[in-house]
């Protein structure tokens, strides 16, 4: 296509939000207005142009943080910055870049976790979201983060709760809706996997009447503990537990880095065509920011070589 205008960008919108786009077709959609707790994507949108994500609960009034595709932890330095009307809150301080191109277009952000009272943030996040086009009309989002500790060192603290976590449409979870977990050890069904070890977990469902869509949740072998626990739900969750089986501590020195990926597929998840998405996600070179105007305070951002 013309460099002019390129397969995939990301667009600055009013009221704090950036579209993802592909084709000129909004596959996804990031949210940072400081009247939330924590920003969040939503949503994201499956092959027809459905959203694959919602917006809290379908049937629990106190899981209204439940924000689509976002990041939180339960217990940073034993404060809570998962639930809503917490004092703690996640905001992003700055964007960093906005690189568009036909393979992929990449958001670069920084965010501070505050927790209530000090003016300054016990933790930066630098995020980078990738978006990518798959095959007729599906979405591939990369998603790395390093949290890097203001103090010498930090703890996350041993919880189900952290830090990415997927909440599904109604139609796709099994409660509500008609939708199945799967993960990558052919387990199905939250009695099955909650808690156990995966390096991918999905969710398909129906999303409208003969559409079944779903999205596929990847661990990267680069995060610790990998694969990584699962805290999943039938009524519609599934997150990444880093911490489940014991605390992680980051320091300035060793930040805390995690890449996941999560693929907006058609139909019901197809595992050889999973785990051939996890062995391209694992061989994958690392996102990294270069500063390309000192003058400007630009940025650009690369893969590794």
């Amino acid at each position: 296509m013309s460099p002019l205008f390129p397969r995939c960008e990301w667009t600055p919108l009013p009221d704090y939000q950036v579209q993802g786009t592909i084709d000129g077709e909004e596959r996804v959609r990031w949210h940072y207005g400081a009247h939330y707790p924590r920003p969040f994507f939503f949503p994201l949108r499956g092959p027809s142009g459905r959203p694959l994500t919602r917006m809290g609960h379908p049937g629990a009034p106190d899981h209204d943080h439940h924000r689509s595709i976002w990041f939180a932890h339960h217990k940073v330095l034993g404060i809570n910055f998962w639930a809503d009307r917490q004092p703690a809150t996640i905001r992003q301080q700055d964007w960093l870049a906005y690189i568009a191109g036909d393979a992929e277009a990449i958001l670069a952000v920084q965010l501070g976790w505050y927790d209530g009272h000090d003016p300054q943030p016990l933790l930066t996040q630098q995020l980078f979201a990738a978006l990518r086009p798959g095959p007729a009309g599906e979405t591939l989002l990369e998603l790395q983060s390093t949290f890097m500790p203001h103090a010498d060192q930090l703890e996350f603290g041993q919880t189900n709760f952290g830090f990415l976590a997927v909440r599904v449409a109604r139609s796709l979870s099994a409660v509500f809706g008609g939708g199945q977990l799967i993960d990558s050890e052919g387990r199905r069904g939250e009695p099955a996997i909650f808690g156990q070890r995966a390096a991918w977990m999905d969710y398909s469902g129906p999303v409208a009447p003969d559409v079944i869509e779903g999205i596929t949740f990847f661990d990267h072998p680069s995060n610790p503990g990998y694969p990584t626990h699962w805290h999943v739900r039938d009524d519609g969750w599934m997150g990444a537990a880093v911490c489940l089986a014991e605390p992680r501590m980051t320091t300035r020195n060793q930040p805390l880095a995690l890449r996941y990926l999560l693929h907006a597929h058609a139909g019901a998840v197809q595992p050889p065509r999973a785990h051939e998405l996890a062995r391209a996600f694992a061989s994958a070179p690392r996102l990294i920011l270069k500063k390309s105007s000192e003058r400007h305070r630009t940025f650009a951002v690369a893969r590794e070589e």
